[in-house]
């Protein structure tokens, strides 16, 4: 029997079905390894083809002072505002077949396979991630781990040998350490702000969910003696959030580990994700190519309000 011989107006048919029964299942898939969904607000609202997207950070001055009913110089309240702009950019990521892969499944009657789909979907999905923490250089862009208007300090030095480092520390050290770090969001914006969220390198996290908090009581470690001993927890009633921020481990002074305190919340701080990714129909690249292009257009990360994130160098190193 001759071998059926596939044109490419049948190969673009059956790939387009396939497409149509592929890309379903791609977007229904979850990476928990991946952070930025969990951990930044995403906001979509901006057309499709803006340019750019225009934001304010703004910071509250002035306070109130004694004052004579006679005077005429009242204090006065403002507020600061700095004008930011971010420009909205397009990237890109496809799969595709050959006519040969084509013809066979067609021939054998089997689906083409959704790897290549789900490729590029993790592909997408891990240049996103790194745009969010890590910013782009090339695009002028900063990320949640190294936004110059961001408070950044060192912890304390008073561990063993004056090291800044968890393991040379009591627990009650790093406790002080952590307290501070979230504190510093609360009295550097009078209160109108308080963390709800702490990420740590993976090392500092381990080690403080490996400890015990003492020797008297051996069974709670120092990470369990945190979460029911917190400034946010005092002041809220409600849990905080700590969570291992992947890239954490160096990205302080001096290579050093970073921790990062901040609200997450849309007001604080966004990801401008006007098109996420998108799967566009299948066309001919080559006398025996089919390709799905994919694209989508990001605005990278806003941090609006600077004072509700804080930078902590030093935990680890």
């Amino acid at each position: 029997m001759p071998m059926e011989i596939m044109d490419a107006q049948s190969a673009l048919s059956f790939v387009t079905r396939q497409a149509a029964h592929i890309e379903p299942q791609v977007y229904q898939i979850k990476y928990p390894d991946l952070q930025y969904t969990d951990l930044v607000p995403i906001d979509t609202s901006a057309g499709e083809w803006a340019d750019t997207v225009e934001f304010y950070s703004s910071d509250k001055v002035g306070e109130a002072k004694w004052f004579n009913h006679t005077a005429r110089d009242v204090p006065r309240a403002d507020v600061t505002r700095t004008q930011h702009s971010h420009s909205i950019e397009m990237a890109a990521i496809g799969y595709g077949y050959t006519l040969a892969e084509i013809g066979k499944a067609s021939r054998l009657g089997i689906n083409l396979s959704a790897d290549r789909a789900m490729s590029a979907r993790r592909a997408y999905e891990e240049f996103v991630d790194s745009i969010v923490f890590n910013g782009d250089t090339g695009k002028g862009w900063t990320g949640l781990y190294n936004d110059a208007n961001v408070n950044a300090a060192n912890m304390a030095n008073d561990g063993t040998g004056d090291s800044r480092l968890w393991s040379t520390k009591t627990p009650t050290q790093i406790l002080r350490d952590i307290n501070e770090g979230l504190t510093a969001v609360v009295t550097g914006t009078r209160r109108t702000e308080i963390a709800d969220t702490l990420l740590l390198p993976l090392t500092g996290y381990t080690y403080i969910g490996s400890q015990p908090m003492s020797v008297e009581n051996p069974n709670m470690t120092i990470l369990q003696f945190v979460l029911q001993n917190n400034i946010y927890t005092a002041m809220t009633g409600r849990p905080l959030t700590i969570k291992v921020g992947d890239g954490l481990e160096d990205a302080g002074s001096g290579s050093t580990g970073r921790m990062v305190a901040y609200r997450k919340d849309p007001q604080v701080l966004k990801l401008h994700l006007p098109v996420p990714l998108r799967f566009l129909p299948v066309w001919q690249t080559g006398p025996m190519a089919f390709e799905v292009p994919g694209y989508f257009r990001l605005g990278g990360l806003e941090i609006r309000l600077p004072g509700a994130v804080k930078y902590r160098d030093g935990l680890v190193g």
